[in-house]
């Protein structure tokens, strides 16, 4: 009973886990498939599976099809930081990790979810963000709309 047949030819099973699996996935799979399966992850667990090991790493790093997916969701809310970013020549890994927590807390600005809060005490430790004067015109015309 040796290895599997489903490992390609050449490549036998690393030094794994339970059950003598591969130890890493991507060293056995075809990138393109290693690839689709790193897009099914959000930003923040793609953030960490970047930095598990070399050749993690070496996939999520290379791939700005990766970042490109999620900067374009940012850009929903942070369409103007965004485009500045790219026309900048920033790479969409860059622009994303700009703008993503940005992105967050001023949608929970522009949704209202600070409209009526009584004093700075009472808002959640991240509902700041440091933003440029244009966001912050953004949320006070929609606070002013509301």
């Amino acid at each position: 009973a040796g290895g599997p047949a489903l490992l390609p030819a050449g490549r036998e099973r690393e030094g794994g886990g339970r059950g003598g699996g591969p130890a890493d996935f991507v060293a056995v799979l075809p990138p393109e498939v290693s690839s689709r399966i790193f897009s099914d992850l959000d930003v923040e667990s793609l953030c960490h599976a970047a930095v598990t090991c070399k050749g993690w790493h070496r996939v999520i790093e290379s791939n700005e099809r990766l970042w490109r997916h999620h900067c374009l969701s940012v850009r929903a809310v942070c369409q103007r930081e965004i485009d500045c970013d790219r026309g900048n020549g920033y790479s969409w890994k860059i622009t994303l990790l700009r703008n993503y927590w940005k992105s967050k807390v001023k949608q929970e600005w522009l949704s209202g979810k600070y409209s009526n809060i009584p004093s700075q005490n009472s808002l959640p430790e991240k509902s700041m963000y440091p933003m440029d004067v244009d966001t912050w015109g953004e949320i006070l015309e929609a606070e002013l709309e509301r």
